[in-house]
């Protein structure tokens, strides 16, 4: 069994254990944001510290390290990546790691991405994109496990016989002014327009219809700022269809609906670069002018 990849990384299949590693204030960073978040690719992990270590490659040799210590695994779901060798590589916690937060005193009860493993890396990408961009600008991201626990709410709302339940959620401090995001991310898979399935547009964009634009967030997360829902899509033929089926459905009742096509997760997936252009760039919405979210 090879022990090295084509161009010099532990493969996924080995590594070799070394024992008496511990996490330097730089790497519990990684580990927190994984925790916070979900799983990160290393190019993610070097953004988040870039404004301290610039060097890419002691990056890389610094995340093998904690790999090799038991802090960090590679999930082997990103093995069906094409050419997975060649991509970075994808890390998540192990049991060691968590808890070392835990023994530390730095675990946090986070709301990380449910479902299918592809579904729940978008999500985390979408989220972290967001996050280190605001960090860059000198605003601050406010994660999902704050917001419920400071008004003893959960991800899920019961609205009459359904339930919706956000891929994830999250707020923004802007400096003493503040917005909250709910996020829903498609890879296709869902139906277009059928009332009756779970989570199709047409069933989504109602249910948030009742949800933010009948502002029964603000009881539910006991918020009274603002909220506003992300919706991700992997291809613009899809944003283009929703968008479509917003206007049918809402009109000019629609300003809160957001919607931006990231790359890499259309079909085979394969571990992005950082979309800096969710938190910085313009979001359409339906009828309306674009939106940019780090604009207070």
């Amino acid at each position: 069994m090879r022990t090295h990849d084509a161009i010099g990384r532990a493969t996924f299949h080995h590594i070799e254990y070394r024992c008496g590693i511990r996490p330097t204030q730089r790497e519990t960073r990684w580990l927190k944001f994984i925790e916070r978040h979900g799983p990160q690719s290393s190019l993610y992990l070097h953004e988040l510290t870039s404004d301290t270590h610039r060097d890419r490659d002691t990056s890389l040799r610094q995340l093998q390290k904690l790999r090799s210590g038991d802090y960090l695994t590679c999930p082997v779901q990103q093995r069906a990546t094409e050419n997975a060798s060649f991509n970075p590589y994808i890390y998540e916690l192990t049991p060691r790691a968590r808890a070392w937060l835990e023994g530390n005193d730095l675990a946090e009860n986070t709301i990380r991405p449910s479902g299918h493993w592809v579904h729940q890396y978008m999500v985390s990408c979408i989220t972290a994109s967001i996050d280190i961009s605001l960090q860059r600008s000198g605003m601050s991201y406010i994660p999902a496990h704050a917001i419920l626990e400071r008004s003893g709410s959960t991800l899920s709302v019961e609205l009459g016989r359904k339930k919706l339940t956000p891929d994830q959620l999250f707020g923004i401090d802007y400096g003493g002014r503040y917005r909250f995001f709910c996020v829903e991310a498609d890879r296709g898979s869902e139906p277009k327009d059928s009332k009756a399935a779970r989570k199709s547009y047409r069933s989504m964009i109602e249910d948030y219809a009742n949800f933010i634009g009948d502002g029964v967030y603000k009881q539910h997360f006991g918020l009274t700022a603002g909220m506003l829902l992300l919706c991700v899509f992997s291809s613009k033929t899809n944003e283009r269809r929703f968008l479509e089926t917003v206007r049918a459905a809402l009109g000019k009742r629609s300003a809160y609906i957001l919607t931006q096509t990231v790359p890499g997760f259309h079909g085979c997936f394969r571990p992005p670069e950082l979309f800096a252009n969710l938190a910085n760039g313009g979001w359409a919405r339906a009828g309306q002018t674009e939106f940019v979210i780090s604009d207070t």
